[in-house]
C-alpha cells in the first residue's frame, strides 16, 4: 500500500465517521460503539494490507536471490572456462622459431 492509498483510506474513514456522528440519531454509548467498530475495521484493513505487502516483498526478495544465484553460477562457469582455455593455451608447445602458430 502506498502513501496515497493509505491517505485515501484514512480520509474515507474520517469522513464516514464524521457524517455518522452528525446524522445518526444514536445515544452516546451507541455512537462510541460505532466508532470502536469502525476503528477495528480500519485496523483489520491495515493488518491485511501490511500482510499482503510483506508477502509481496518476500516474493520479490526470493526471486532476486534466485536470480543472483543463477548469475553467480553463470559467472563461475565463465571463469572456469577462461581458466581452462588458459591452461590449454599454455600446455600447447610453442611453434618453432620463425613460424606462426595457427
Amino acid at each position: 500500500m502506498d502513501a496515497e492509498d493509505l491517505a485515501s483510506f484514512l480520509l474515507g474513514v474520517g469522513v464516514g465517521v464524521g457524517l455518522g456522528l452528525l446524522f445518526a440519531p444514536k445515544s452516546g454509548e451507541e455512537t462510541r460503539e460505532l466508532l470502536r467498530g469502525k476503528a477495528d475495521e480500519g485496523k483489520e484493513y491495515l493488518k491485511k494490507r501490511s500482510s499482503e505487502l510483506r508477502d509481496s516483498a518476500s516474493d520479490i526478495i526470493e526471486r532476486g536471490k534466485e536470480a543472483i544465484g543463477r548469475q553467480k553460477d553463470t559467472l563461475a562457469e565463465a571463469v572456469e572456462a577462461g581458466k581452462q582455455a588458459y591452461r590449454d593455451a599454455v600446455a600447447q608447445p610453442a611453434p618453432p622459431e620463425g613460424q606462426v602458430a595457427h
